[in-house]
């Protein structure tokens, strides 16, 4: 029985992937990047950039601040962070930096000066309520006096919520989408999380401002992969790659917009209103970017399919019969006639596929836990957080660009290993580098990111590639969903520091590491034609399947 299902599911899908290949041929004859084309892709290219810019704009709003005690009997009116005395006065930990909340008693003794160590008895440590700070920064823990060792879990909640929020979203972003279409999810989800955004910067507990960060990720989640779709769908198959990449792109460039605007400014909320602002108008793109072809003929609809090909055309100088576009009609007969024969539990009863399935997700978390902590982990590098983070953010640009390319030249599964190598040989070589060496200890920092950043993207083409076409989507859905457990871990890795500075190095080295040998047991899938039932995913990259290709 299970035989038979697979045979008629094999037919549909080849049906199907033909039919889709009509598609193809019309945008083929239309052309490539017309003006039309290259117009939308920009303006979803600026969506995709504001997306990426809310998304991570809790990195700075919650940062952690390098703060001290006011001293009374030393700090005048204008205080300094490091005036000669502090170490007569205030307790230093193992980084050799003052200690946030503590100081030692002073001893009011006649004759001795304020500042001199006789004026501090070190074996009596007393907390302060008054602060000194090293920027001029005003963020959440100081707004809601959240500055001492025992409120720092009260700042990496915040990344914790925004990724729960995330995580809640796609599983209703999806549903929403398929039936509202990909434009509706781009655009409102957009839209709403700068209005929640900027709402959250009214907020008059912290409590209030957490369920804003929950409710503004639930919002947006599923909007950046709407728009990468409708970016690869705007052009001509061979362009789809050159698409995609710039895509990946933006999201690097919103993370470099953020750091620039928190750097500018030092304050939480005007880095809302300034970044969450503009995207309340994405909405009003509505009428510019054309939604998803593919999408209406899921729907039954052709017209609007029929509108936007027509003026596509019209703008590159071409023309196009209506022949061509009544070939659109079989797509949607298609569409009308396929139906899923196996299920997702269908394919875990395979064995191998199960095996692989799991081989999956466990990469997928480590992607996300190495990727997002070490973005996050990276504002603690030097003195300079912004710098930094826009040295680790723009690292993800030529990863994004090499990754694809290497793939192509060695294979997927041989890529994917040596980025997570190269990501666990440069996390574990950072803890012996010294600060003071400067470039040396960004570099080798980036390095890691970029082993990171190659490795997210490589596994998205590994699980398109070894699943059977019709449970692609959604074994592709539920690894990224199970991946999300790595990156609502991240916002945690500035407390694993405090029990131990090397820690969070040493558990990105050991995942990284582990993950670069169970890569090696995915199939190879380099220039091998993508399975479309069970069996065929099965055999995917063994010696028969190969010599048939």
């Amino acid at each position: 029985m299970m035989e038979m299902k697979n045979e008629r599911d094999e037919l549909l899908q080849k049906q199907k992937t033909m039919d889709y290949d009509i598609l193809d041929k019309i945008l083929d004859g239309i052309g490539d990047l017309g003006s039309e084309q290259v117009k939308a892709f920009a303006l979803i290219c600026l969506c995709m950039v504001l997306y990426s810019a809310t998304h991570v704009a809790y990195v700075f709003t919650a940062m952690d601040l390098d703060v001290r005690c006011l001293v009374p009997e030393c700090d005048g009116s204008s205080p300094k962070y490091d005036p000669w005395w502090l170490s007569n006065a205030v307790p230093f930990d193992d980084d050799n930096k003052p200690e946030r909340c503590s100081m030692y008693a002073h001893v009011n003794t006649s004759g001795v000066d304020n500042c001199t160590a006789n004026a501090f008895d070190i074996n009596h440590i007393v907390k302060c309520n008054s602060y000194v700070f090293q920027n001029d920064e005003h963020y959440l823990g100081r707004e809601f006096n959240m500055l001492c060792n025992d409120s720092k879990w009260k700042l990496t909640l915040v990344g914790t919520l925004n990724t729960v929020g995330m995580f809640f979203g796609l599983l209703i972003t999806g549903v929403i989408s398929d039936k509202y279409g990909r434009k509706f999810v781009l655009l409102v989800g957009i839209s709403s999380c700068g209005v929640v955004g900027v709402i959250k910067a009214f907020s008059p507990t912290f409590e209030w401002f957490c369920f804003f960060e929950f409710l503004e990720a639930v919002l947006a989640a599923g909007s950046y992969g709407c728009g990468f779709i409708l970016g690869v769908e705007l052009v001509t198959p061979k362009k789809r790659a050159l698409t995609g990449c710039i895509s990946c792109c933006c999201y690097a460039l919103g993370e470099v917009v953020i750091a620039a605007v928190a750097w500018a400014v030092m304050d939480w909320k005007m880095i809302l209103y300034l970044v969450y602002g503009p995207s309340i108008f994405v909405i009003f793109l509505w009428w510019t970017i054309p939604e998803s072809i593919r999408w209406y003929l899921s729907k039954g609809r052709i017209e609007e399919p029929k509108k936007i090909l027509r003026r596509f055309a019209q703008a590159n100088g071409k023309q196009i019969s209506e022949e061509s576009l009544d070939k659109l009609k079989l797509i949607l007969k298609e569409q009308q006639e396929l139906h899923e024969s196996v299920s997702f539990l269908d394919m875990l009863k395979s064995m191998p596929l199960f095996l692989r399935f799991l081989n999956c997700s466990f990469c997928w978390v480590t992607c996300a836990f190495l990727f997002y902590g070490m973005t996050l982990n990276s504002v603690t590098l030097s003195s300079n957080s912004y710098l930094d983070f826009i040295y680790i953010s723009l690292t993800e640009i030529p990863a994004y660009c090499c990754s694809v390319y290497i793939a192509n030249r060695i294979g997927r599964k041989y890529s994917m290993s040596l980025s997570y190598a190269l990501t666990a040989v440069s996390c574990f070589a950072f803890i012996f580098v010294n600060k003071d060496t400067g470039w040396l200890h960004i570099l080798v920092y980036c390095l890691g990111k970029f082993g990171a950043t190659s490795a997210f993207i490589l596994i998205y083409v590994m699980a398109s590639e070894v699943f059977p076409t019709s449970l692609r989507h959604t074994t592709m859905g539920v690894c990224s969903m199970i991946g999300r457990l790595g990156s609502v871990a991240s916002p945690q890795i500035p407390l694993l520091s405090d029990l131990w500075k090397p820690l969070p190095l040493v558990l990105f080295t050991s995942l990284a590491a582990v993950s670069a040998l169970s890569s090696l047991l995915f199939p190879e899938t380099l220039n091998l034609k993508l399975p479309d039932t069970i069996k065929e995913a099965e055999r995917i990259g063994s010696k028969s399947t190969n010599n048939e290709q």
